[in-house]
């Protein structure tokens, strides 16, 4: 697809600074781009690159002056620029409305309008799926789930009996949702399993990713909150409450009963012990293992999770141990206590 620059700012309701008919071809980021496409310039840090580009156009904020080449105005570069590279490399919508023939659903579930179900997909007893839903290849559903409006449920996902999933909730391939809750108690030398009988109910505009799991409560529900983004490989556990808008960054895993406030970010690996309490607006550093309730509108960081500045301190602190402990040492032996 070929279009000038002034279409592209109507796409995206940009100020065209510059030759706004100049052709554009293609959309590629600063390190890619060549003659004929257009980048984009996400704030002054990248400026110079933009200047040494080949590109021929670029969606820059009001802080990027021009130097020649057509710039279009706006105040997220990098969302206009998503939005410019769905246009000009856009798919077709998949059809939507259509069953597979090889899919497998039971004569009881209900289907809104215009629900798609992909090749070898089955849905169980009793399940309703809402107007629009998509569900890719091979997903299956049990008995007596309710599947909200606009949802997409990617290959292979897995959602057991009774799970409620709001609307335009997405969950990329793989990810399993209601799995029994890792429960056990000891009884005469061998692990006994406590029944897994509640379910897990995702709230609207979730979206969670690949490979992810999700188990549900014990009696009752475990719980994701509207607006929570979930990466890859997360895993939450048996009744869990999570906050509405919480991001959870890959590999988090966040153990049974624990509960988080409004806001919460949680970087890259980091594990939260059973029965914990964090509050609204806390954000925890990648690795972070909380052991102890977090109180609201904190940084944390470490092992266990301190409050940012206490524990930049520990580990500039453990850096210097060994030069501590041999000044210690030397002090000791001149105080003649070496054996004490």
């Amino acid at each position: 697809m070929t279009v000038t620059v002034r279409q592209l700012a109507e796409w995206v309701r940009g100020e065209v600074l510059g030759d706004g008919d100049l052709l554009i071809e293609d959309a590629r980021v600063l390190g890619d781009a060549r003659p004929g496409d257009i980048t984009f310039v996400d704030g002054e840090r990248h400026a110079a690159a933009w200047h040494a580009s080949p590109a021929s156009a670029a969606v820059a904020p009001a802080t990027i002056p021009v130097n020649g080449r057509p710039l279009i105005r706006v105040r997220d570069p990098l969302m206009a620029f998503a939005e410019i590279v769905r246009h000009l490399r856009g798919r077709p919508p998949e059809t939507a409305g259509v069953i597979h023939p090889s899919a497998v659903v039971h004569p009881t579930v209900r289907l809104g309008p215009g629900v798609s179900v992909g090749p070898f997909s089955v849905i169980g007893e009793d399940t309703v799926v809402g107007e629009g839903a998509a569900l890719h290849p091979g997903v299956v559903i049990g008995r007596g789930c309710r599947i909200g409006a606009g949802t997409v449920l990617h290959p292979r996902v897995v959602l057991y009996d009774d799970c409620v999933i709001g609307s335009r909730v997405v969950v990329h391939a793989n990810a399993v949702i209601g799995a029994d809750g890792f429960g056990y108690r000891p009884q005469d030398g061998r692990h006994v399993k406590v029944p897994q009988l509640g379910w897990v109910e995702v709230e609207d505009d979730v979206e969670i990713g690949a490979g992810a799991t999700i188990d549900r409560g014990t009696f009752g529900p475990t719980r994701i909150g509207a607006g929570t983004k979930i990466d890859n490989l997360v895993m939450v556990g048996h009744n869990c409450q999570i906050g509405r808008h919480n991001i959870l960054a890959a590999q988090v895993g966040i153990a049974g009963s624990s509960t988080t406030g409004e806001y919460v970010v949680m970087a890259g690996q980091v594990g939260v012990a059973d029965h914990i309490r964090i509050g609204d607006r806390a954000v925890i550093a990648g690795k972070s293992g909380v052991i102890c309730d977090l109180p609201a509108d904190g940084r944390y960081l470490g092992y266990p999770a301190r409050p940012e500045a206490l524990g930049k301190r520990v580990w500039v602190t453990l850096d210097h141990l060994p030069e501590m402990r041999r000044d210690l040492k030397r002090v000791m032996e001149r105080l003649d206590m070496g054996d004490e």
